[in-house]
């Protein structure tokens, strides 16, 4: 039998980081005086209930809600990573837990384990980094990261991305390549590039079964998130009461996208965020080109 321990090695792992997370978010908050009330805003709770809905269906989260914040004007540029990476963590280990159980066949062991430990590795090292920049430095990495997610959903729409192979795993140079790309996409991530596209391509270009990226993808989420969230709740780099309605209200989409829908057709809803993807980093390269630099931050 393939390495069933490891299955439920990784189960009860991502189970313990949920109780691990949640007490800690709760205790850091718990010990300041907040600028404002935390009680979750009904309209973050929809926001986090759709965006996740589809996010669990296989289109991320991360440019959609970027987008909705920025014609909003609900918060702070430079937060919204934090507030990405902080709010959608609990509803990203609820998916991992779900589709990891479910497609632990299609995936090789020791790629799955080094894919994520490469991402989480990059979440830490980017979080660092992201967290002490200022203004128009994030405007100009989320907007850029945004055309990178609208162009990678322009090809999938297309037609243009890899296929993929049939391969469960990696071996040799292509391992280390799979590691490295990881990598660096667990560091972009704390930046606002949601990981799931550009690793699904990553996996399908290097001749891997695209079945195989869901449990990588979504657990390389769920192990790096709750690295890079808490690094950006104890830096204060983001929006509590923004960031605990969406969680409220994402992991009741995850669930019903994964156990009533399960699956529809999402033709017409990927081209829809190319267009808001378009949108918010226009606003943002704009946000940047128009700042002053004494207003960086």
């Amino acid at each position: 039998m393939k390495e069933i321990y490891v299955l439920y090695a990784l189960l009860t792992a991502l189970a313990l980081i949920i109780v691990g997370y949640s007490w800690r978010w709760y205790g850091i908050e718990h010990s300041r005086t907040p600028d404002e009330p935390l009680r979750p805003r009904a309209l973050d709770a929809v926001v986090g209930f759709v965006t996740n809905f589809f996010d669990t269906l296989g289109i991320g989260s991360f440019a959609s809600t970027t987008a909705i914040f920025k014609f909003q004007k609900r918060l702070p540029d430079e937060h919204i990573p934090g507030t990405l990476n902080a709010g959608y963590t609990l509803p990203t280990l609820v998916q991992a837990l779900i589709y990891i159980y479910l497609l632990w066949a299609s995936v090789d062991t020791l790629t799955l384990v080094l894919m994520i430990a490469a991402a989480v590795a990059g979440s830490w090292v980017g979080a660092g980094i992201v967290a002490g920049l200022p203004r128009r430095a994030i405007q100009f990495g989320l907007g850029s990261v945004l055309l990178i997610a609208a162009s990678l959903f322009f090809s999938a729409g297309m037609g243009w991305s890899a296929a993929g192979g049939t391969a469960p795993g990696l071996t040799g140079g292509l391992l280390i390549v799979g590691v490295c790309a990881n990598f660096v996409l667990g560091a972009l991530m704390t930046l606002g590039l949601g990981l799931y596209g550009p690793c699904l391509i990553l996996i399908s270009l290097l001749g891997m079964d695209p079945r195989a990226a869901f449990p990588i993808m979504m657990g390389s989420c769920a192990f790096l998130m709750p690295v890079c969230g808490l690094r950006f709740i104890r830096l204060q780099k983001y929006n509590a009461r923004a960031a605990i309605g969406m969680a409220v209200g994402a992991i009741p989409g995850v669930l019903i996208a994964a156990f009533i829908v399960k699956q529809m057709d999402l033709k017409y809803l990927r081209w829809l965020v190319v267009v808001v993807a378009l949108y918010a980093s226009i606003l943002l390269l704009t946000s940047a080109f128009k700042r002053t630099p004494t207003a960086q931050r």
